[in-house]
């Protein structure tokens, strides 16, 4: 029992850490309320620049990545408590991306810069971008997605649950919401610097990689089911004229 509870105590911890990330990011991206951003702090010369930003984005990207496939997952709870697998993969994700807002480097030549309504529209889509990333964790299981439903089902004894298939509201528009909501945020910005466009392509081209070897995962996992739900709706980039198909009532955990 002492060792469900001190998983519990983790779990939420790791849940809370996540929280602070996760709630810093737009202000780190957006340049705003954040002591530090995307384009402040100590600037170094161009190619260290580029050369720090870029490997701290790729050590983010194959620990995502990594650590969310099927095989380490079996490897590495035999080390750590399977109750406490996703808490950890959640903890070590949002101490990485702390570690990008602690020492990235800026690179503030402009790309673009646009003020008056076009400005407006840029940053609604930025904070769109953000609402319909949070809005598509708790569309499936937020709880679960973040680890704080397992180390409570551990605690209480309760048997592992059976992942469902499932594509409620956002899933039956694409099939990555989450993702698409991020690349949105990524993107979407009314002052574009060369550090700000160094961190969209690259986080653009974790997400393609990202999600193509999640849905390897999952059609391993759901077979013909996901297979159809593929040939329904679209990855990223939802129809907005015509072809458009209402995706069956079931959807993935994602």
């Amino acid at each position: 029992m002492t060792g469900r509870i001190a998983a519990v105590i983790y779990g939420f911890a790791s849940y809370l850490i996540f929280s602070a990330s996760f709630a810093y990011t737009p202000g780190f991206l957006g340049n705003f309320l954040v002591p530090k951003t995307i384009d402040t702090g100590p600037e170094s010369a161009l190619p260290q620049a580029i050369l720090i930003d870029t490997l701290l984005l790729g050590l983010f990207a194959v620990q995502h990545s990594v650590m969310a496939r099927p095989a380490f997952k079996r490897w590495w709870t035999r080390i750590v408590a399977p109750s406490c697998e996703r808490s950890t993969y959640v903890l070590i994700s949002s101490l990485l991306l702390i570690l990008i807002f602690w020492q990235w480097r800026p690179i503030p030549t402009t790309i673009w810069h646009v003020e008056g309504w076009p400005a407006v529209m840029l940053n609604g889509v930025f904070g769109l971008g953000w609402v319909i990333a949070l809005t598509s964790t708790f569309q499936i299981d937020h709880f679960e997605l973040f680890g704080l439903r397992q180390v409570i089902d551990a605690l209480r004894g309760a048997a592992d649950r059976i992942q469902a298939f499932r594509t409620p509201l956002l899933y039956r528009l694409v099939r990555h919401p989450l993702m698409s909501g991020l690349l949105l945020a990524f993107w979407a910005t009314p002052h574009m610097t060369t550090g700000h466009l160094l961190f969209a392509v690259l986080s653009t081209g974790y997400v393609l990689v990202g999600v193509r070897l999640e849905e390897r995962d999952l059609v391993a996992a759901f077979g013909a089911s996901y297979e159809r739900y593929r040939q329904r709706v679209p990855m990223l980039m939802p129809r907005l004229f015509g072809g458009s198909s209402v995706a069956s009532k079931t959807s993935h955990g994602g």
